[in-house]
C-alpha cells in the first residue's frame, strides 16, 4: 500500500482534540482504507530546564511506605513480556514488585523530573503535566528498582514469577491509524491507538524498529509493506501482524528516534530528527544526579549528558574499574564492564591500544598500580572522602642493584613500549607474553633475579609473573639485560611527581588537563599528544570538579547535523558547568556515560569497546 501524498475528504469534521496550529498531514485509517487530511496533535514536551529545583515535577497520588532491604523476598534477572525477553531484573520487596530502569526504559516509560531519590514520575500515554505517576524508589547492586504495582494498576497489567523469571503480561492494542508529517526539524510518525500499549525500539546507524504491542486490521495483515519518505526518513515499512505491529525506519545517519507518548486518544509518536535531547534533571539516588540539556558555545550547541556525584556522600563510592578485574588486559562495552563490577554508574576512562587491547595511562586502585602513567599527560586521583587531585603524572621508578648500579623503569602494567626496561605485576595477570620481538624477561621475587628468558618474537612466550615479585621486560637494552643475571639483588623505588600523588589511593589517567585553579590549561604538546590529535572535533567525555565539591561527569556530542567538540570547546564547556578543574578523557566512538544499566548519551550499538572506566557505586 502506497500512501497518497496529498487527498482531501469533503464535509470531514475535524476532531476537537487535534491542534489547529499543527500543519496539514496525511491520515492513515489502516483499518478502512482511508487517507484524509488531519493535523498532528503531538506537541513536544519538555520537562523544566536542569539546576531548577523549583520546577522539578510536583509528586501526586498514593505512594507505598518505605521499602526496606531487609524486605528482600525474591529477585531475578530474566524478564519476559508477553513472550519476548526484555533486558533488566526485578525484586520483591515489602510486598511490592520493582523492575531495574532497563526493564522500564525496554517498554516505553519515560522518567521525569524530580528531586527525590526514592520516587521516580514517569510518563507513559499520560499528561506529565497534569498527574504525573510516581514510582517508588530504591537500590541494590548498581541498579535502581522502581514499584511496578502503580503503573501495572492503571495499564491493567498482570504477572507471574516461576523459576526466577517474570513474565509480565499487556494487553493488546489496535491500531486505529497511521499519520506521518514533515516538520521543519525532520519528520513525525503518529499512531493512534484505542488503548496504551507497551513497545520496544532497536536502533542501529541510519535505521530503527520499533515493535508494538498492538494489531493491524485482519484487511492488512496480508498487504504488501507501506513505504514513506520524509525530511531525514528515506523509508518507513510496516509490518502487521495479529499482536504486534513492526515499523521499521530508514533515515539518515545524522538523525536518531525519539519515540514518546500522548494520551486521550492514545498516540505514540515517533520523532526522527538531529536534535532528539530531552532536557532532565532527576536525582538518581543521594549523592547522585543525571541532567542533560543543550549547551550553547559560540554559533552552536552541543547535547551534554552529565552526573553530578557527591562523593562526601556517605553512600556514594567512586573507583576505577576495567574489563576483567584478574587481568590488565582486554576491552568490551563499557555496559558490559560496569555490570561485571555493578556499579550504578560510569563513565569511560583512559586510552588503550585497540589493536592489542593493552592499556596506555594510569589505573590505580586501592594503593595498587593496574597500569602506570606515560608521556606525563593528565591523571584525575582521588580519595576515600573525596578529596579529588587533576594534575600531569610522572612515576619515576627504577631497579637498583647491589653495587648501585640503577636502570630506570619506563612503565608498569603498560602496553606503551619503547627501548628501555617495563615492569609487570600480578596486577597484569598470572603469565606476561612479549608484546614485541626480542624481549629478555627477567622474574624477579624477594629482591633477587630468579631467571631470565630470550623469548623471542612477540607474542610466542608466557612466562609467569610471581605474585610475590614482577617481571622486567627489557627491550633493546643490552646493559640491562647483562646486568640482571639470575641471582642479582636488586631493589624497586618509585616516586610519583608532583609527589602529593601518593596520597590518593584511587587513579585514572587520561589527558590532556583541561582546567585547573578555574583557568584553561590545555596544553597537549607537553602531554605527548599528536597535532592531529590536538586540533580535531569529536564526542568528548571528561571529568571535573565544582568549587563546592561535587564531582561532574560529562558526556558531551556533535552538535545537531554538525562535528563534536574540540578540545578548547570542551575546556570552556567544563567551565560553564561550574568546574574549577577539569580532565580530558578518552573520546571519540569511546565516549559513553552509563547510569542503571544503560548508556544514557548514545545507542550502545555505536559505543566501541573500551578499556578502563570511572565507576560510582551505591553502598547498602
Amino acid at each position: 500500500m502506497t500512501l497518497p501524498r496529498k487527498t482531501m475528504v469533503k464535509g470531514r469534521k475535524h476532531r476537537q482534540r487535534y491542534d489547529q496550529r499543527y500543519r496539514w498531514i496525511t491520515w492513515i485509517a489502516v483499518g478502512l482504507g482511508l487517507s484524509i487530511w488531519l493535523p498532528i496533535s503531538a506537541p513536544a514536551y519538555q520537562p523544566p530546564a536542569w539546576g531548577n529545583a523549583a520546577g522539578a515535577t510536583a509528586l501526586v497520588g498514593q505512594v507505598p511506605s518505605q521499602i526496606k532491604p531487609e524486605d528482600h523476598a525474591a529477585a531475578g534477572n530474566r524478564i519476559i513480556l508477553n513472550g519476548t525477553p526484555i533486558r533488566g531484573s526485578w525484586q520483591q520487596r515489602s510486598g511490592h514488585l520493582g523492575v531495574s530502569d532497563t526493564a522500564l526504559i525496554d517498554i516505553g516509560v519515560e522518567f521525569l523530573n524530580t528531586t527525590r531519590a526514592d520516587r521516580q514520575p514517569v510518563q507513559w500515554f499520560s499528561n506529565p503535566e497534569v498527574q504525573p505517576l510516581p514510582l517508588t524508589a530504591w537500590h541494590d547492586a548498581g541498579d535502581r528498582y522502581l514499584d511496578l504495582s502503580p503503573l501495572a494498576n492503571q495499564a491493567d497489567w498482570s504477572w507471574d514469577i516461576r523459576g526466577g523469571v517474570l513474565s509480565l503480561h499487556t494487553p493488546t492494542a489496535a491500531i486505529q491509524a497511521l499519520r506521518r508529517g514533515r516538520q521543519s526539524w525532520g519528520d513525525r510518525i503518529v499512531l493512534d491507538l484505542d488503548r496504551a500499549t507497551t513497545w520496544q525500539v532497536a536502533e542501529d546507524l541510519g535505521a530503527v524498529t520499533v515493535t508494538v504491542q498492538a494489531a493491524a486490521p485482519p484487511q492488512d495483515r496480508s498487504k504488501q509493506p507501506l513505504t514513506i519518505e520524509g525530511n531525514l526518513i528515506s523509508s518507513v515499512t510496516l509490518r502487521p501482524g495479529p499482536s504486534q505491529t513492526q515499523l521499521h525506519v530508514r533515515m539518515d545517519e545524522s538523525a536518531r528516534p525519539r519515540v514518546w507518548t500522548l494520551p486521550d486518544p492514545p498516540r505514540l509518536i515517533i520523532d526522527v530528527r538531529q536534535d532528539t535531547l530531552v532536557t532532565k534533571d532527576i536525582v538518581w539516588a543521594p549523592g547522585l544526579r543525571w541532567q542533560q540539556r543543550y549547551v550553547a558555545l559560540g554559533d552552536r550547541s552541543f547535547p551534554v549528558y552529565s552526573l553530578i556525584v557527591d562523593p562526601r556522600q556517605a553512600n556514594i563510592a567512586v573507583r576505577p574499574i576495567w574489563t576483567d578485574p584478574t587481568t590488565a588486559t582486554g576491552i568490551a562495552p563499557l555496559v558490559t564492564t560496569a555490570r561485571r563490577w555493578q556499579t550504578a554508574a560510569a563513565i569511560n576512562g583512559g586510552y588503550f591500544n585497540r589493536n592489542n587491547r593493552l592499556p596506555l595511562g594510569a589505573i590505580r586502585r586501592d594503593g595498587q598500580w593496574i597500569s602506570g602513567p606515560i608521556l606525563d599527560r593528565g591523571v584525575a586521583a582521588w580519595d576515600e572522602t573525596g578529596n579529588l587531585l587533576l594534575d600531569r603524572l610522572a612515576l619515576q621508578q627504577s631497579i637498583t642493584l647491589a653495587g648501585g648500579q640503577r636502570f630506570p623503569i619506563q612503565a608498569i602494567n603498560s602496553g606503551y613500549v619503547q627501548a628501555g626496561i617495563g615492569l609487570y605485576t600480578s596486577a597484569w595477570g598470572t603469565t606476561y607474553s612479549p608484546i614485541i620481538d626480542n624481549e629478555v624477561l627477567v622474574t624477579v621475587s624477594d629482591g633477587r633475579v630468579l631467571n631470565q628468558v630470550a623469548a623471542g618474537t612477540a607474542g610466542s612466550t608466557a612466562v609467569a609473573i610471581p605474585s610475590q615479585g614482577y617481571l622486567l621486560a627489557v627491550r633493546a637494552y643490552r646493559d640491562a639485560a647483562i646486568a640482571l643475571s639470575p641471582g642479582t639483588s636488586v631493589q624497586l623505588t618509585s616516586q610519583p611527581r608532583p609527589a602529593a600523588f601518593g596520597d590518593y589511593p584511587h587513579a585514572i589517567g587520561g589527558g590532556p588537563l583541561l582546567l585547573k585553579g578555574g583557568r584553561i590549561v590545555l596544553d597537549t604538546t607537553a602531554e605527548g599528544f599528536s597535532q592531529a590529535f590536538a586540533t580535531q572535533a569529536a564526542p568528548r567525555s571528561a571529568l571535573g570538579q565544582r568549587a563546592t565539591g561535587e564531582w561532574v561527569f560529562v558526556a558531551a556530542h556533535n552538535s545537531p547535523g554538525g562535528r563534536g567538540l574540540t578540545l578548547s570547546e570542551l575546556a570552556h564547556l567544563m567551565q560553564q558547568l561550574g568546574c574549577v578543574q577539569a580532565l580530558n578523557l578518552d573520546g571519540g566512538s569511546s565516549s559513553s556515560l552509563y547510569l542503571g544499566g544503560s548508556l544514557l548519551n548514545r545507542n550502545p550499538r555505536t559505543a566501541a569497546r573500551v578499556h578502563n572506566g570511572i565507576g560510582i557505586f551505591i553502598r547498602p
